[in-house]
């Protein structure tokens, strides 16, 4: 017998039986001991009237069904049959883990198990040990009450893109020349920027209110960057058009170059930061799933809180600044942090990338919700990325001659800046930890990918980034920040 490749399975067993048996010319149903003869007479006798045929398969159908399951059972897993027919891999082994060629669902509803399992008993002792340590001092006060000069400033923001409409529109227009244009934009960033920090710097707001006016500008900032550039480089190929030069094939242009005032606030409201006048939208929105998004979002954002006042407040108060105490007790405050600090990441993660931008996407009709990609099974340092780094940083830099290494420090370090600016201005403290845990990942690139191309078809790389990003990095400016910001608070009582 011929080994094939298919495996052992029913189909496959009833394949077996049909070569050891001629085919009824009643169909499938009929038993593997009826025969027919292939007669005229036989035919005759099969082209009888179509409802005595139907009657016939109606009347007979559980039979043939009892029929199906015996020859089922009388041909499936025969001894002349080979169990073994190719090359396979262990399930738990590590190219069929990695490739994904297994269904690992059952370990992963495991895990989950074990961690409700374990947590939930942290919870209980925590909560028989220390009681209900939740306060909303540190996230609302009095103070945040009365932080007007913030909430004003939130508002006045959309001064700013309306003023680069105005400059577009001029453009377009042709009244003012091009490099008046990109002048003038770097204008409007630069103040959509440098206004809020002022604000920040010049109120003792709450935290929690600086962090949001911070996010909030550096949205718009990076809103007025896309749009800025988006419609620069539109110009430029609309010029070429009209100039009769041939575009590559590889440039598909959507749209038409048009700067319409509709386009710009469906941008500021969208749920992306690359600017384009036309986006993919959904039909209708679904009303029940957005209800469960919206619940989910508040069963999350009340687990990170609780997490955050329960756990990671009461480690980080009872330590010591990590730079400045014992060494070996300042490794144990950051390894008992890491474990909360990475489940209040994460939840954050869900919280604002998944589901608030998906409720966003939702209401707007905003149909491309790839806010993120498997950033989890990064097996280099470089490989998280973001769209508006690529179009707006990244690649700009490779198309002017700057090397590609050159490039990705280039956009390193922006990304430390606004890291820097959201936590430090909200503190009110510029000891860039922030900017130095960001820049310190360039080197780690190039560990990983050496790493990498030496280990191929290995995990060291995602080992190396679990293990910077959440038992390393984090914990360690949690603890930095907090203790000079209690300096701080001390100094000024």
């Amino acid at each position: 017998m011929a080994i094939s490749d298919e495996p052992e399975t029913v189909a496959t067993a009833l394949n077996h039986s049909s070569l050891r048996r001629r085919p009824t010319a009643a169909g499938l149903f009929n038993s593997p001991e009826t025969t027919t003869d292939s007669s005229g007479d036989d035919l005759a006798k099969d082209s009888g009237s179509d409802d005595s045929i139907s009657s016939d398969a109606a009347n007979s159908q559980p039979q043939q069904k009892q029929d199906t399951d015996f020859s089922v059972l009388k041909f499936a897993y025969r001894p002349s049959v080979p169990a073994h027919r190719k090359v396979k891999e262990s399930p738990l082994s590590s190219d069929t883990i990695f490739r994904q060629l297994q269904s690992h669902a059952g370990l992963f509803n495991l895990c989950i198990v074990v961690l409700v399992a374990v947590n939930s008993r942290l919870i209980i002792e925590n909560l028989m040990k220390y009681g209900w340590l939740i306060k909303s001092g540190f996230w609302f006060s009095s103070k945040s009450l009365r932080d007007w000069p913030l909430f004003m400033c939130c508002l006045s923001l959309v001064v700013f893109p309306f003023a680069a409409f105005i400059v577009e529109k001029l453009a377009q227009q042709k009244c003012i020349p091009e490099p008046v244009v990109v002048v003038l934009h770097i204008i409007i960033t630069s103040a959509s920027l440098f206004y809020p920090v002022l604000v920040i710097l010049r109120c003792d707001s709450a935290f929690l209110s600086g962090v949001t006016l911070m996010l909030f500008a550096c949205v718009v900032w990076l809103k007025l960057v896309s749009y800025a550039h988006t419609n620069y480089d539109m110009r430029a190929l609309t010029k070429s058009v009209e100039k009769g030069e041939a575009l590559p094939d590889t440039l598909n242009m959507d749209y038409p170059y048009n700067v319409s005032f509709k386009s710009l606030a469906y941008f500021l409201v969208a749920p992306t930061l690359c600017y384009q006048p036309s986006y993919p939208r959904t039909p209708y929105i679904r009303k029940g799933w957005l209800f469960r998004q919206l619940v989910k979002l508040i069963i999350f954002t009340g687990v990170m809180g609780f997490i955050i006042e329960q756990y990671i407040n009461p480690i980080v108060q009872n330590s010591q600044h990590p730079l400045k105490g014992n060494l070996l007790y300042a490794i144990e405050r950051v390894l008992k942090l890491s474990v909360p600090n990475l489940y209040v990441w994460l939840c954050m993660f869900y919280c604002f990338f998944h589901l608030w931008l998906n409720i966003l996407a939702e209401l707007l009709r905003f149909g491309d919700r790839e806010f993120y990609q498997d950033w989890w099974n990064a097996k280099t340092v470089e490989d998280p990325v973001h769209k508006w780094m690529i179009r707006h940083l990244y690649f700009p830099c490779l198309r002017h001659g700057i090397p590609k290494a050159v490039a990705l420090l280039i956009a390193f370090l922006v990304s430390a800046l606004f890291h820097e600016l959201c936590i430090a201005v909200p503190c009110h403290i510029f000891k860039l930890w922030a900017f130095g845990g960001i820049m310190f990942q360039v080197p780690l690139v190039f560990i990983t990918n050496y790493l990498q191309n030496k280990f191929r078809n290995s995990m060291v790389g995602n080992m190396i980034f679990w293990f910077i990003f959440s038992i390393l990095g984090q914990p360690m400016c949690v603890l930095l920040y907090y203790h000079d910001l209690m300096n701080r608070k001390g100094k000024l009582d």
